[in-house]
């Protein structure tokens, strides 16, 4: 898997848990990556910091970057950076993205990734949805992004909440290209 530099946008809609557990498993195995890079925006590091109470200075394997850094590196087409995962995606960010408004570095470099058609899963944690936000969705579908629901699956008789959302993050991980070992529907 080397040769991949993977960026996790955190926004501030609740659901942070799924970004713990990926930020988790990337930092475990961050021997197979070149680069694992975060961006939180401002509420989304105020929700994660509430709703999962544990310091991110503990993934000494990440980089973090600020939201208002517009010169990172994946914030241009000519970085080799391969896919971008926003968990969880609010739908302002959302919308953001589907209307070319790349004002922020979540935002830019989303567009980056859509024009350079490179990877971008935005992990959306919003219920019900109204027709604005079916239609950004759908704009960033026909732009070439992938819109993944926090939607668990139950096929592998979770134990526990962390079990729960550990199934939307291995389809996360699979959807990325990325082969951690997690449960796999065989059939019945």
């Amino acid at each position: 898997m080397k040769n991949r530099k993977i960026i996790i946008g955190i926004t501030g809609a609740s659901g942070q848990i799924y970004a713990k557990i990926l930020l988790d498993a990337l930092d475990a195995h961050h021997s197979d990556f070149d680069e694992v890079a975060v961006i939180f925006t401002q509420t989304g590091k105020q929700v994660f910091d509430y709703e999962i109470d544990e310091n991110t200075a503990k993934y000494k394997n990440i980089k973090i970057y600020e939201n208002s850094d517009l010169f990172a590196p994946f914030s241009s087409g000519s970085s080799n950076y391969d896919t971008l995962i926003i968990i969880p995606c609010s739908m302002g960010m959302l919308a953001r993205i589907a209307n070319g408004y790349a004002g922020d570095l979540i935002a830019r470099t989303a567009d980056v990734m859509l024009k350079e058609r490179r990877k971008l899963i935005a992990v959306t944690r919003e219920t019900p949805l109204n027709l604005i936000h079916i239609r950004n969705m759908e704009q960033i579908t026909l732009a070439g992004g992938i819109v993944c629901p926090a939607s668990p699956s139950f096929y592998s008789k979770p134990q526990s909440i962390d079990d729960i959302a550990k199934t939307v993050v291995e389809r996360i991980l699979c959807l990325s290209g990325i082969n951690i070992e997690g449960y796999k529907w065989q059939g019945k």
